[in-house]
């Protein structure tokens, strides 16, 4: 079990986002993998498109019932300049304009800006249509129709919210549980009984899992045995880090096993990250 190495990957990425907030010099590590790659924070709250939604969007307006949906958005289009451009408050909190999302999505392709980040593969599903209209019409819209319905409840837990989201088109188990790790942050959400302990695998986490074990990469899970696994694994990370780090929730956690993977997959010549990281300076 490489547990030492997936708490050791832990501290060396907090460790290059400590030293870079604070202001200090390049390089930030003598890790030549880190030095070369972008990896995501440790804790998903530090990273740039979650700070922008935080400070933005989620802050304030934390009392809307209806912030998931802003939440839903935010995470299919995942590009702050793009997301700048629509006002909340009114036209997707209060009054969802499709036509409006549309319109802004084609100006800024029109003009050459980036409309979606590459960070979640979100497509169509076969649909042979533009991908602004598609989410429009077909995610976003419906979603909103059904808004009094899908809105986080006293009685829910991040479990059972991720569970009726995910029924929805275009909103499957990852995507759900990305709403969720913004939105447990706020209540009725935030005091959820499984806030620490809830996760949902992705093909990313269930390898870095599966790393983690010592077992074949591609070895397939049912997701309740993943779970199970996670909270075990959970339980020796934040014995670990201990006083160095502060503890970390589940779904961060689901996180790191994905970014881990990805190192591993480098340091092993199985693949490399899409991204590159200039950490030389």
């Amino acid at each position: 079990m490489q547990v030492n190495q997936i708490v050791a990957w832990m501290k060396e990425r907090h460790s290059i986002y400590t030293k870079r907030s604070q202001g200090l010099p390049r390089p930030w590590t003598k890790d030549e993998i880190m030095l070369s790659y972008r990896f995501c924070n440790v804790y998903r709250e530090l990273d740039t498109v979650t700070m922008w939604i935080a400070e933005n969007w989620r802050g304030p307006f934390f009392g809307h019932p209806d912030l998931w949906f802003a939440m839903a958005l935010s995470r299919l289009v995942n590009w702050p300049d793009t997301m700048e451009e629509m006002d909340v408050e009114h036209d997707i909190l209060d009054n969802w304009d499709p036509d409006m999302f549309v319109e802004v999505m084609h100006r800024r392709k029109n003009a050459g800006l980036k409309t979606f980040s590459g960070a979640y593969i979100v497509s169509t599903n076969g649909n042979k249509m533009d991908k602004a209209e598609y989410l429009a019409t077909t995610v976003l819209s419906p979603l909103w129709d059904a808004r009094a319905k899908i809105r986080p409840k006293l009685e829910d837990n991040l479990a059972s919210f991720a569970a009726r989201l995910s029924q929805h088109v275009g909103m499957g188990s990852f995507l759900s549980a990305q709403v969720v790790a913004d939105i447990k942050y706020v209540n009725p959400l935030k005091r959820a009984d499984d806030w620490w302990t809830w996760a949902s695998s992705g093909p990313g986490s269930r390898r870095g899992l599966n790393r983690v074990m010592g077992w074949d990469t591609e070895k397939p899970w049912k997701e309740t045995a993943w779970a199970e696994t996670l909270r075990e694994l959970h339980k020796w990370v934040n014995a670990k880090i201990g006083d160095t780090m502060p503890a970390v929730h589940a779904q961060d956690l689901q996180n790191c096993l994905c970014e881990f993977d990805k190192y591993e997959r480098t340091r092993l010549g199985e693949g490399r990250p899409r991204s590159t990281y200039p950490g030389r300076g």
